[in-house]
Parts: C-alpha cells; sequence; structure tokens
C-alpha cells in the first residue's frame, strides 16, 4: 500500500519568490522538462531579430516558469491570468519581470541562456 500511495503523489517543483520594491512578489518553478529547455533554446537561435528573439524568449520563460504573482494583494496563479497581466505590465513591470528571469535562470538554469 505504501508503494502505491508514493506513485499517486503529484511531483511538485521547488519554487522560489521574488519581492519588487513594491512588495509584489512573482513566484518561479524551479524545474523545466529537457524538451521545454530545447524549445527554449531553438526560440533563441530560430533565425529571428534579435530583439523579437529577447521579447519571445523573456514572454516564453514566464509562461513557463511562472507559478503565482502576487501584485497589490492580488494574488494570480491561472496561467491565463498571469500570461494577461504580463501583457499589460508596466515598463518597470517588465523590467522586474526580466531581471528576475535572469536571476532565476543563473541560479536553477545556468546552462540557458538569459534573454
Amino acid at each position: 500500500m505504501g508503494a502505491r500511495n508514493r506513485r499517486r503523489q503529484k511531483l511538485v517543483a521547488d519554487t522560489s519568490g521574488y519581492a519588487d520594491e513594491e512588495g509584489n512578489v512573482l513566484t518561479l518553478r524551479g524545474s523545466m522538462t529537457p524538451a521545454t529547455r530545447l524549445e527554449y533554446n531553438k526560440l533563441l537561435t530560430g533565425g529571428l531579430e534579435r530583439e523579437d528573439a529577447w521579447q519571445r524568449g523573456v514572454e516564453f520563460l514566464f509562461e513557463r516558469l511562472a507559478v503565482s504573482w502576487d501584485i497589490a494583494g492580488l494574488e494570480l496563479t491561472r496561467q491565463k491570468e498571469l500570461l494577461g497581466r504580463y501583457r499589460m505590465a508596466s515598463a518597470a513591470e517588465r523590467i522586474f519581470v526580466r531581471e528576475t528571469l535572469r536571476t532565476h535562470l543563473a541560479e536553477h538554469f545556468p546552462e540557458l541562456t538569459a534573454p
């Protein structure tokens, strides 16, 4: 019975929370499948203009890694909400997300090129 229960348990990736100056917290997943890593690398080397690849790379990573984003006490956790909020983000919020993704990649995925 013990082995059966272990098989049914869903594996949960570690997460890391990053706060901005206003106390908003972006929580990112600490794991990424090999297929997702390959897809990300292809995106960066796929012949897009540098700026376009950079923008798409940030959005790709945000979509794959964001678990939640607590903004002014409102916690967003649904993928569609997170991506929609990112697309509406102010310039300062986008800078925070980009810098946070760079920090997170350096800590958890050093083999990947940061956007």
